[in-house]
């Protein structure tokens, strides 16, 4: 489920307005439509208490396998860097978060960048990500942004 700018759009946008099942709320109106196929990233910041810290993974998004009309939300498929089981160990290891940023503009770079500036500890997950020496990165970061 996606709830960002419909910049990352391939194809048609549509505004569909569908029951809310939680909550006693009026129906949403929500954009439709499916994300762009290549790389992109997802990352979170999160608050550890005594620093903050941002984890920025690759993905590579495909084309959707199959229409989801009872999704009525926009979509984006992709695959974690260096695949789904790495990607998800590192992720839930570094605390991220369930709610992330996504985009196909930045790079990983420039989000580190971005933390760098700011004092934030940054953590990648990429395509030479193993889980062994990411541990260790998480622990090097514990000493270094306390």
């Amino acid at each position: 489920m996606l709830e960002v700018c419909p910049s990352i759009a391939e194809g048609p946008i549509g505004i569909k307005v569908c029951p809310l099942t939680m909550g006693d709320r009026e129906d949403p109106a929500r954009l439709v439509y499916t994300s762009k196929t290549g790389p992109a990233i997802a990352a979170s910041l999160i608050d550890l208490g005594n620093r903050f810290r941002l984890i920025i993974n690759d993905v590579e998004c495909k084309k959707v396998e199959k229409p989801m009309p009872k999704l009525p939300v926009a979509t984006a498929f992709w695959t974690p860097q260096p695949s789904l089981a790495t990607g998800a160990e590192a992720w839930i290891l570094a605390g991220g978060a369930h709610h992330t940023a996504f985009t196909d503009d930045l790079t990983a770079e420039q989000m580190g960048d971005w933390a760098s500036a700011k004092g934030i500890e940054a953590v990648y997950i990429d395509k030479d990500t193993n889980i062994r020496d990411f541990k260790k990165d998480l622990q090097l970061g514990s000493v270094v942004y306390r």
